[in-house]
């Protein structure tokens, strides 16, 4: 079986407070390049509940955490297509984006 590693490091501050995320994907063409915020869900098939590593570091302006969360809930959406074939869903799913781009002011 072949595999592919992605690697994620975290560099803390005395409060373990993350000052910095690199990640890796060497399959990808990615290596050590710096992110600000990251999201990442994995299912437990055995206890049937999502786990979550959520971070971003100190300086992440809340203005591009806006933006940030809005493009991982269009990106949701267009993955629960692919995933489900669920379009009536998927679609119920943009327009909420749709909403929270407006309630947030975001220029999408």
């Amino acid at each position: 079986m072949k595999t592919s590693d992605i690697k994620i490091t975290v560099g803390l501050d005395e409060n373990n407070v993350p000052e910095k995320l690199l990640w890796t994907a060497q399959d990808g063409g990615v290596e050590q390049e710096e992110a600000k915020a990251l999201l990442l869900s994995v299912w437990d098939s055995k206890a049937k509940e999502t786990l979550r590593i959520d971070l971003w570091t100190k300086d992440m302006p809340v203005d591009e955490m806006k933006q940030f969360f809005h493009q991982t809930l269009v990106a949701m959406a267009d993955t629960f297509q692919r995933a489900t074939a669920d379009e009536k869903m998927s679609d119920t799913m943009r327009d909420f984006c749709d909403y929270f781009a407006e309630k947030m002011d975001l220029k999408v």
